[in-house]
């Protein structure tokens, strides 16, 4: 019955039906098996970085100017803590930035529920299913730099650093793998002092691989300046296919991590541990025997 409700939302969703569409991701969101779903046409963007980056505000002005370009604009927001399963403060930022989002503008807050590190292990076969309903371009934001942004990077096809004029920002970045995996790394709030330093920090960085020759690019959200070549950098930006075997890692990861967190006798097993009447090899072998038996 499940599947067979996510074929119906998802037909209707392909005409139009904005309702369907946020019905059809809340029932991916709230599945008990990832549906299989797969668009040839697919294009995602990870944007992520520091907390207080600006990266909510700069998400909007680069929907706003793909939207007046005449693409259609999906945007994910995850939400690590929050229940909320509608458009939150991301989209309160759009409406804000720039009016009317219109038609051809979609954004959903993604709550993580029990997933580790604040990525929704459904994010994938989400972002299918608005390519096959006719999102040509499909962005999702990230809380902050740390494992969940490698998470999250691994499973897009394009990846944005933002930073702002904070050289201790990106130092986070680079300590957890992020700096590495970015595809462009655009430096926020150009018009605060100490943001073209922090643009040659992160060039001179860069110089130290031979061969790396990815933009750093300098950027103004609140202004508006520098949009229109951020954007025009993303676009002519190619997937990476070296982050191949990364992104199958995670979605590996992602999905084991949500098969053990809803195994039946997770509660009970943690209740054990808590009073340590079991140890966390007894718990794994308890879990693992559980499975085998379909239990």
């Amino acid at each position: 019955m499940e599947l067979s409700k996510i074929d119906e939302l998802l037909d209707l969703a392909k005409s139009g039906d904005r309702r369907s569409l946020s019905r059809l991701i809340t029932e991916i969101e709230q599945s008990q098996d990832p549906p299989k779903l797969h668009s040839e046409s697919i294009w995602t963007l990870g944007v992520t970085g520091p907390p207080g980056s600006g990266k909510s505000t700069l998400i909007g002005k680069l929907v706003m100017h793909w939207s007046n370009l005449g693409e259609r604009v999906a945007v994910l927001a995850l939400d690590p803590s929050s229940p909320i399963s509608g458009g939150s403060f991301l989209a309160d930022r759009i409406r804000m930035e720039g009016g009317d989002i219109g038609e051809n503008v979609f954004v959903r807050s993604i709550a993580s529920g029990n997933s580790p590190g604040g990525i929704s292990p459904r994010i994938w076969p989400m972002c299918h299913a608005l390519s096959l309903c006719g999102w040509s371009r499909i962005v999702i934001e990230t809380v902050g730099t740390g494992q969940s942004e490698f998470r999250i990077a691994a499973l897009a096809d394009r990846l944005l650093l933002v930073d702002g004029p904070d050289r201790g920002d990106i130092i986070q970045a680079e300590k957890a793998g992020i700096l590495e995996l970015a595809d462009i790394i655009a430096v926020n709030k150009s018009d605060l002092p100490g943001s073209s330093l922090a643009a040659q920090s992160i060039r001179t960085s860069l110089d130290l691989t031979d061969g790396d020759t990815r933009e750093v690019l300098l950027v103004s959200a609140l202004e508006g300046s520098g949009i229109e070549k951020l954007a025009s950098a993303i676009d002519s930006c190619e997937p990476n296919s070296g982050r191949n075997e990364v992104i199958m890692r995670e979605m590996l990861i992602s999905e084991w991590d949500s098969i053990l967190l809803s195994h039946p006798e997770i509660d009970e097993v943690i209740r054990k541990l808590c009073d340590s009447s079991i140890t966390i090899g007894d718990a794994i072998n308890s879990l693992r025997k559980s499975s085998l038996k379909g239990g």
